[in-house]
Protein backbone atom coordinates (compact mmCIF):
# COMPACT_ATOMS: atom_id res chain seq x y z
CA UNK A 1 0.00 0.00 0.00
CA UNK A 2 1.14 3.72 -0.32
CA UNK A 3 0.03 5.11 2.86
CA UNK A 4 1.27 4.35 6.43
CA UNK A 5 -2.13 2.67 7.76
CA UNK A 6 -3.55 -0.86 8.28
CA UNK A 7 -3.40 -2.50 4.66
CA UNK A 8 -6.73 -3.21 3.96
CA UNK A 9 -7.46 -7.05 1.88
CA UNK A 10 -11.10 -8.58 0.59
CA UNK A 11 -10.46 -11.86 0.28
CA UNK A 12 -14.07 -13.16 1.05
CA UNK A 13 -16.22 -13.23 -2.11
CA UNK A 14 -19.30 -13.38 0.71
CA UNK A 15 -18.39 -10.07 2.77
CA UNK A 16 -21.48 -7.75 2.22
CA UNK A 17 -20.13 -4.37 1.87
CA UNK A 18 -22.29 -1.05 2.50
CA UNK A 19 -22.42 2.33 0.95
CA UNK A 20 -21.97 5.53 3.71
CA UNK A 21 -22.52 8.62 2.75
CA UNK A 22 -19.98 10.92 4.89
CA UNK A 23 -21.73 14.33 3.84
CA UNK A 24 -23.02 16.68 2.89
CA UNK A 25 -24.57 17.56 5.53
CA UNK A 26 -22.83 16.05 9.09
CA UNK A 27 -21.00 17.74 11.62
CA UNK A 28 -17.88 15.43 11.35
CA UNK A 29 -17.28 16.87 7.43
CA UNK A 30 -16.80 20.53 9.33
CA UNK A 31 -18.24 22.02 5.78
CA UNK A 32 -20.61 20.90 3.00
CA UNK A 33 -19.05 18.34 0.85
CA UNK A 34 -19.44 14.71 0.76
CA UNK A 35 -17.09 11.31 0.65
CA UNK A 36 -19.04 8.48 -0.84
CA UNK A 37 -17.66 5.48 1.24
CA UNK A 38 -17.48 1.72 0.78
CA UNK A 39 -17.49 0.17 3.82
CA UNK A 40 -16.45 -3.44 5.13
CA UNK A 41 -18.01 -2.66 8.73
CA UNK A 42 -16.08 -0.12 10.34
CA UNK A 43 -13.37 -0.15 7.62
CA UNK A 44 -13.24 1.96 4.34
CA UNK A 45 -12.51 -0.21 1.53
CA UNK A 46 -12.40 2.52 -1.18
CA UNK A 47 -14.20 6.28 -1.00
CA UNK A 48 -15.09 8.46 -3.90
CA UNK A 49 -14.86 12.56 -2.67
CA UNK A 50 -17.53 15.24 -4.16
CA UNK A 51 -18.02 19.04 -4.24
CA UNK A 52 -19.95 21.51 -5.38
CA UNK A 53 -23.06 21.84 -3.19
CA UNK A 54 -22.27 25.62 -2.83
CA UNK A 55 -22.69 26.59 -6.48
CA UNK A 56 -20.49 30.46 -5.86
CA UNK A 57 -18.73 30.51 -8.88
CA UNK A 58 -16.21 33.56 -7.67
CA UNK A 59 -13.72 33.55 -10.38
CA UNK A 60 -16.55 34.10 -13.11
CA UNK A 61 -18.27 36.77 -10.48
CA UNK A 62 -14.40 38.72 -10.21
CA UNK A 63 -14.55 38.70 -14.11
CA UNK A 64 -17.65 41.16 -13.96
CA UNK A 65 -16.23 43.33 -10.70
CA UNK A 66 -13.83 46.16 -10.70
CA UNK A 67 -10.48 45.03 -8.66
CA UNK A 68 -11.64 46.44 -5.68
CA UNK A 69 -14.70 45.10 -5.22
CA UNK A 70 -13.46 41.87 -5.53
CA UNK A 71 -12.32 41.89 -1.79
CA UNK A 72 -15.71 40.68 -0.35
CA UNK A 73 -15.57 37.50 -2.46
CA UNK A 74 -11.92 36.52 -1.06
CA UNK A 75 -13.94 36.63 2.46
CA UNK A 76 -15.89 33.82 1.73
CA UNK A 77 -12.57 31.09 0.52
CA UNK A 78 -10.83 30.28 4.12
CA UNK A 79 -13.66 32.50 6.54
CA UNK A 80 -11.80 30.83 9.25
CA UNK A 81 -8.47 33.37 8.46
CA UNK A 82 -10.52 35.56 5.57
CA UNK A 83 -8.23 38.80 6.35
CA UNK A 84 -4.90 36.40 4.29
CA UNK A 85 -7.04 36.53 1.78
CA UNK A 86 -7.96 39.86 1.65
CA UNK A 87 -4.45 40.52 1.66
CA UNK A 88 -3.13 38.41 -0.51
CA UNK A 89 -5.91 39.96 -3.29
CA UNK A 90 -4.82 43.49 -2.42
CA UNK A 91 -1.11 42.21 -2.76
CA UNK A 92 -1.62 40.72 -6.33
CA UNK A 93 -3.56 44.21 -7.56
CA UNK A 94 -0.31 45.70 -6.28
CA UNK A 95 1.88 43.54 -8.16
CA UNK A 96 -0.14 43.90 -11.69
CA UNK A 97 0.07 47.55 -10.75
CA UNK A 98 3.49 48.20 -9.58
CA UNK A 99 2.40 50.02 -6.35
CA UNK A 100 5.01 49.63 -3.22
CA UNK A 101 3.36 49.95 0.26
CA UNK A 102 5.03 51.44 2.84
CA UNK A 103 6.50 49.50 5.39
CA UNK A 104 4.28 50.25 8.05
CA UNK A 105 1.12 49.17 6.10
CA UNK A 106 3.40 45.88 5.52
CA UNK A 107 3.52 45.89 9.74
CA UNK A 108 0.08 46.06 9.96
CA UNK A 109 -0.86 43.50 6.98
CA UNK A 110 1.45 41.20 8.92
CA UNK A 111 -0.29 41.98 12.64
CA UNK A 112 -3.78 40.90 11.03
CA UNK A 113 -2.20 38.06 8.76
CA UNK A 114 -0.45 36.39 12.23
CA UNK A 115 -3.74 36.96 14.08
CA UNK A 116 -6.01 35.52 11.60
CA UNK A 117 -3.28 32.64 11.30
CA UNK A 118 -3.80 31.96 15.06
CA UNK A 119 -7.57 31.86 15.08
CA UNK A 120 -7.81 29.30 12.41
CA UNK A 121 -5.16 26.79 14.15
CA UNK A 122 -7.30 27.28 17.07
CA UNK A 123 -9.98 26.21 15.31
CA UNK A 124 -8.65 23.39 13.86
CA UNK A 125 -6.83 22.16 16.78
CA UNK A 126 -9.48 22.71 18.97
CA UNK A 127 -11.88 20.76 16.62
CA UNK A 128 -9.28 18.02 15.85
CA UNK A 129 -9.62 17.74 20.17
CA UNK A 130 -13.72 17.39 19.59
CA UNK A 131 -13.40 14.86 17.12
CA UNK A 132 -11.26 12.79 19.81
CA UNK A 133 -13.79 12.87 22.57
CA UNK A 134 -12.17 15.92 24.53
CA UNK A 135 -14.39 18.85 24.49
CA UNK A 136 -12.84 21.14 27.08
CA UNK A 137 -10.30 22.54 25.00
CA UNK A 138 -12.93 23.54 22.00
CA UNK A 139 -14.54 25.54 24.54
CA UNK A 140 -11.73 27.10 26.43
CA UNK A 141 -9.65 28.19 23.53
CA UNK A 142 -13.10 30.48 21.90
CA UNK A 143 -12.36 33.28 24.22
CA UNK A 144 -9.39 34.16 22.70
CA UNK A 145 -10.30 33.37 18.91
CA UNK A 146 -13.19 35.87 20.17
CA UNK A 147 -10.37 38.08 21.79
CA UNK A 148 -8.81 38.23 18.19
CA UNK A 149 -12.32 38.86 16.25
CA UNK A 150 -12.69 42.20 18.70
CA UNK A 151 -9.31 43.42 17.26
CA UNK A 152 -10.62 42.73 13.87
CA UNK A 153 -14.04 44.55 14.61
CA UNK A 154 -12.47 47.38 16.32
CA UNK A 155 -9.96 47.82 12.86
CA UNK A 156 -12.33 47.37 10.20
CA UNK A 157 -16.38 47.13 11.76
CA UNK A 158 -16.61 43.24 10.70
CA UNK A 159 -15.36 39.83 12.52
CA UNK A 160 -15.69 36.79 10.33
CA UNK A 161 -16.09 38.10 6.32
CA UNK A 162 -14.10 41.03 7.16
CA UNK A 163 -13.71 42.97 3.66
CA UNK A 164 -10.74 44.47 5.45
CA UNK A 165 -7.83 46.86 3.78
CA UNK A 166 -7.50 48.51 0.24
CA UNK A 167 -5.50 48.00 -2.97
CA UNK A 168 -2.86 49.92 -1.50
CA UNK A 169 -3.44 49.89 2.41
CA UNK A 170 -5.95 50.03 4.81
CA UNK A 171 -9.20 51.92 4.86
CA UNK A 172 -8.06 53.36 8.11
CA UNK A 173 -5.15 53.92 10.58
CA UNK A 174 -5.06 51.23 13.48
CA UNK A 175 -6.47 53.38 16.84
CA UNK A 176 -4.79 53.36 20.27
CA UNK A 177 -7.95 51.23 21.12
CA UNK A 178 -7.13 48.30 18.29
CA UNK A 179 -3.33 48.55 19.58
CA UNK A 180 -4.26 47.82 23.26
CA UNK A 181 -6.31 45.03 22.39
CA UNK A 182 -3.77 43.13 20.20
CA UNK A 183 -0.88 43.74 23.14
CA UNK A 184 -3.83 41.78 25.33
CA UNK A 185 -4.26 38.93 23.09
CA UNK A 186 -0.45 38.21 22.93
CA UNK A 187 -0.40 38.12 26.71
CA UNK A 188 -3.21 36.23 27.51
CA UNK A 189 -2.71 33.89 24.82
CA UNK A 190 0.65 33.27 25.82
CA UNK A 191 -0.60 31.69 28.79
CA UNK A 192 -4.03 29.99 27.40
CA UNK A 193 -1.43 28.03 23.87
CA UNK A 194 0.53 26.74 27.05
CA UNK A 195 -2.65 25.56 28.55
CA UNK A 196 -4.28 23.24 25.99
CA UNK A 197 -0.76 22.34 25.05
CA UNK A 198 -0.52 21.05 28.73
CA UNK A 199 -4.09 19.89 28.35
CA UNK A 200 -3.31 18.00 24.74
CA UNK A 201 0.74 17.43 24.01
CA UNK A 202 1.11 14.88 26.24
CA UNK A 203 -2.68 13.40 26.58
CA UNK A 204 -2.50 9.42 26.18
CA UNK A 205 -5.69 9.12 24.86
CA UNK A 206 -5.17 12.16 22.73
CA UNK A 207 -1.44 10.55 21.99
CA UNK A 208 -3.13 7.00 21.27
CA UNK A 209 -5.86 8.38 19.02
CA UNK A 210 -3.72 10.85 16.31
CA UNK A 211 -0.06 9.05 16.42
CA UNK A 212 0.79 7.13 13.43
CA UNK A 213 -2.60 7.73 11.90
CA UNK A 214 -2.78 8.82 8.03
CA UNK A 215 0.75 9.21 7.77
CA UNK A 216 2.16 10.68 4.78
CA UNK A 217 5.46 11.00 3.92
CA UNK A 218 6.95 13.90 1.91
CA UNK A 219 7.12 12.29 -2.00
CA UNK A 220 3.22 11.78 -1.20
CA UNK A 221 2.53 14.97 0.14
CA UNK A 222 4.52 16.42 -2.88
CA UNK A 223 3.09 14.41 -5.54
CA UNK A 224 -0.35 16.06 -4.50
CA UNK A 225 0.71 19.27 -3.99
CA UNK A 226 0.09 19.77 -0.92
CA UNK A 227 1.34 22.86 1.36
CA UNK A 228 1.21 24.48 4.74
CA UNK A 229 1.21 22.96 8.14
CA UNK A 230 0.17 19.68 6.63
CA UNK A 231 3.03 19.52 4.09
CA UNK A 232 5.25 20.54 7.26
CA UNK A 233 4.71 17.83 9.23
CA UNK A 234 5.66 15.54 6.80
CA UNK A 235 9.32 17.33 7.00
CA UNK A 236 9.55 19.36 4.46
CA UNK A 237 10.31 22.94 5.59
CA UNK A 238 7.69 25.19 2.81
CA UNK A 239 6.74 28.49 3.47
CA UNK A 240 5.67 31.12 1.13
CA UNK A 241 6.51 33.27 3.87
CA UNK A 242 9.98 32.50 4.18
CA UNK A 243 10.96 31.42 0.32
CA UNK A 244 8.90 34.07 -1.65
CA UNK A 245 8.96 36.72 1.45
CA UNK A 246 6.00 39.33 1.06
CA UNK A 247 5.28 41.95 2.97
CA UNK A 248 8.46 42.26 4.25
CA UNK A 249 8.77 38.58 5.97
CA UNK A 250 12.32 39.13 4.96
CA UNK A 251 12.92 41.60 7.44
CA UNK A 252 11.67 39.33 10.56
CA UNK A 253 13.25 36.69 12.71
CA UNK A 254 10.72 33.15 12.78
CA UNK A 255 11.24 29.92 12.53
CA UNK A 256 9.81 27.44 10.01
CA UNK A 257 8.08 24.51 12.20
CA UNK A 258 8.15 21.22 10.61
CA UNK A 259 7.03 17.50 11.59
CA UNK A 260 8.90 14.28 11.47
CA UNK A 261 6.16 11.66 10.20
CA UNK A 262 3.22 13.54 8.49
CA UNK A 263 0.68 11.54 10.67
CA UNK A 264 -2.52 13.31 12.67
CA UNK A 265 -0.21 14.26 15.96
CA UNK A 266 2.79 16.35 13.95
CA UNK A 267 -0.37 18.30 11.97
CA UNK A 268 -1.39 19.07 15.16
CA UNK A 269 1.67 19.75 16.85
CA UNK A 270 3.08 21.81 13.84
CA UNK A 271 0.24 24.24 14.29
CA UNK A 272 0.64 24.92 18.02
CA UNK A 273 4.18 26.03 17.08
CA UNK A 274 3.02 27.67 14.15
CA UNK A 275 0.56 29.90 16.52
CA UNK A 276 3.78 30.42 19.02
CA UNK A 277 5.69 31.81 15.72
CA UNK A 278 2.83 34.11 14.80
CA UNK A 279 2.56 35.82 18.30
CA UNK A 280 6.49 36.26 17.74
CA UNK A 281 5.94 37.49 14.19
CA UNK A 282 3.57 40.08 15.86
CA UNK A 283 5.72 41.10 18.80
CA UNK A 284 8.07 41.92 15.98
CA UNK A 285 5.70 43.97 13.87
CA UNK A 286 4.33 45.97 16.90
CA UNK A 287 7.90 46.99 17.79
CA UNK A 288 8.70 47.94 14.21
CA UNK A 289 5.54 49.86 13.99
CA UNK A 290 7.13 52.45 16.54
CA UNK A 291 9.43 53.57 14.25
CA UNK A 292 7.61 54.60 11.74
CA UNK A 293 5.44 57.58 10.92
CA UNK A 294 1.93 56.59 12.67
CA UNK A 295 -0.32 58.79 10.14
CA UNK A 296 0.95 56.51 7.27
CA UNK A 297 -2.06 53.64 6.62
CA UNK A 298 -1.63 53.40 2.40
CA UNK A 299 0.44 54.19 -0.31
CA UNK A 300 0.02 57.69 -2.28
CA UNK A 301 -1.60 55.91 -5.24
CA UNK A 302 -4.74 58.16 -5.72
CA UNK A 303 -5.43 56.83 -9.05
CA UNK A 304 -6.14 53.32 -7.32
CA UNK A 305 -7.25 54.38 -3.94
CA UNK A 306 -10.39 55.57 -2.89
CA UNK A 307 -10.30 58.92 -1.33
CA UNK A 308 -11.88 59.66 2.67
CA UNK A 309 -16.31 60.16 1.83
CA UNK A 310 -15.74 63.69 3.45
CA UNK A 311 -13.03 64.55 0.90
CA UNK A 312 -15.19 63.67 -2.07
CA UNK A 313 -18.21 65.89 -0.90
CA UNK A 314 -15.85 68.95 -0.13
CA UNK A 315 -13.15 68.38 -3.01
CA UNK A 316 -13.08 68.52 -6.83
CA UNK A 317 -9.85 66.19 -6.65
CA UNK A 318 -11.18 63.47 -4.72
CA UNK A 319 -14.26 63.40 -6.45
CA UNK A 320 -12.67 63.74 -9.93
CA UNK A 321 -10.54 60.14 -8.65
CA UNK A 322 -13.76 58.73 -6.78
CA UNK A 323 -15.43 58.84 -10.42
CA UNK A 324 -12.70 57.46 -12.55
CA UNK A 325 -12.30 54.39 -9.90
CA UNK A 326 -15.33 53.48 -9.45
CA UNK A 327 -16.48 53.64 -13.52
CA UNK A 328 -13.12 52.47 -14.20
CA UNK A 329 -11.77 54.73 -16.33
CA UNK A 330 -8.37 54.17 -14.88
CA UNK A 331 -6.00 52.49 -17.17
CA UNK A 332 -4.47 49.28 -16.08
CA UNK A 333 -1.84 47.05 -17.72
CA UNK A 334 -1.90 44.22 -19.79
CA UNK A 335 -0.09 41.51 -18.18
CA UNK A 336 -0.50 38.26 -16.18
CA UNK A 337 0.88 38.19 -12.64
CA UNK A 338 0.65 35.23 -10.03
CA UNK A 339 1.04 36.11 -6.38
CA UNK A 340 1.02 33.70 -3.55
CA UNK A 341 0.48 33.96 0.48
CA UNK A 342 1.06 31.82 2.97
CA UNK A 343 -2.67 30.91 4.04
CA UNK A 344 -3.41 29.23 7.04
CA UNK A 345 -4.19 25.98 4.98
CA UNK A 346 -1.20 25.72 2.58
CA UNK A 347 -0.43 28.42 -0.20
CA UNK A 348 -3.20 30.71 -1.47
CA UNK A 349 -2.55 31.74 -4.80
CA UNK A 350 -4.36 34.52 -7.13
CA UNK A 351 -3.78 34.00 -10.92
CA UNK A 352 -4.57 37.48 -12.42
CA UNK A 353 -4.92 38.03 -16.63
CA UNK A 354 -5.76 41.58 -17.09
CA UNK A 355 -6.89 42.80 -20.83
CA UNK A 356 -6.16 46.56 -19.15
CA UNK A 357 -10.33 46.81 -18.08
CA UNK A 358 -11.34 47.80 -14.90
CA UNK A 359 -12.43 43.98 -13.96
CA UNK A 360 -10.03 40.89 -14.76
CA UNK A 361 -10.02 38.96 -17.93
CA UNK A 362 -9.68 35.91 -15.86
CA UNK A 363 -8.39 35.36 -12.39
CA UNK A 364 -8.13 31.92 -10.72
CA UNK A 365 -7.72 31.28 -6.75
CA UNK A 366 -5.59 28.54 -5.71
CA UNK A 367 -7.39 27.20 -2.85
CA UNK A 368 -4.72 24.90 -0.54
CA UNK A 369 -7.83 23.35 1.03
CA UNK A 370 -9.42 22.39 -2.72
CA UNK A 371 -5.46 21.14 -3.49
CA UNK A 372 -5.11 19.21 -0.46
CA UNK A 373 -8.56 17.42 -0.09
CA UNK A 374 -7.77 15.61 -3.10
CA UNK A 375 -5.79 13.28 -1.45
CA UNK A 376 -8.60 12.36 1.18
CA UNK A 377 -10.10 9.54 0.21
CA UNK A 378 -7.39 7.43 -1.74
CA UNK A 379 -5.64 7.73 1.93
CA UNK A 380 -8.97 6.52 4.16
CA UNK A 381 -8.50 3.65 2.09
CA UNK A 382 -8.23 1.13 4.93
CA UNK A 383 -8.94 3.19 7.77
CA UNK A 384 -11.18 2.71 10.24
CA UNK A 385 -14.18 5.29 9.95
CA UNK A 386 -13.59 7.11 13.60
CA UNK A 387 -9.41 7.52 11.87
CA UNK A 388 -10.89 9.12 9.18
CA UNK A 389 -13.07 11.44 10.95
CA UNK A 390 -9.83 13.23 12.84
CA UNK A 391 -7.54 12.48 9.40
CA UNK A 392 -10.34 14.98 7.69
CA UNK A 393 -9.93 17.26 10.75
CA UNK A 394 -6.43 17.12 10.86
CA UNK A 395 -6.48 18.63 6.96
CA UNK A 396 -8.55 21.57 8.23
CA UNK A 397 -10.13 20.79 4.54
CA UNK A 398 -12.73 24.63 4.48
CA UNK A 399 -15.44 24.32 2.08
CA UNK A 400 -15.34 27.71 1.06
CA UNK A 401 -12.03 27.00 -0.36
CA UNK A 402 -13.83 24.14 -2.61
CA UNK A 403 -15.94 25.91 -4.31
CA UNK A 404 -14.82 28.44 -6.34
Amino acid sequence: MMYNHPVYTDNDPQTEHSTLNLGPTHPATHGVFQNVLEMDGERIVSGVSTIGYIHRAFEKIAEHRPFYQITPLTDRLNYCSSPINNMGWHMTVEKLLGITTPKRVDYMRIIIMELSRIADHIVCNSILGVDTGALTGFTYMMQYREAIYEVFEEICGSRLTTNIGRIGGFERNFNHIAFAKIRKVLKDFNYGLKEFESLFNRNRIFVDRTRGVAAVTPEQALSYSWSGPILRATGVDYDVRAMEPYSSYDEFDFEVPVGDNGDVYARFLVRNEEMWQSMRLIEQALNKIEKEDSSIFHADVPAFYLPPKEEVYNNMEALIYHFKIVMGEVETPNAEVYHAVEGANGELGFYLVNDGGRSPYRLHFRRPSFINYQMYAPMSRGMLLSDAIINMSSLNVIAGELDA
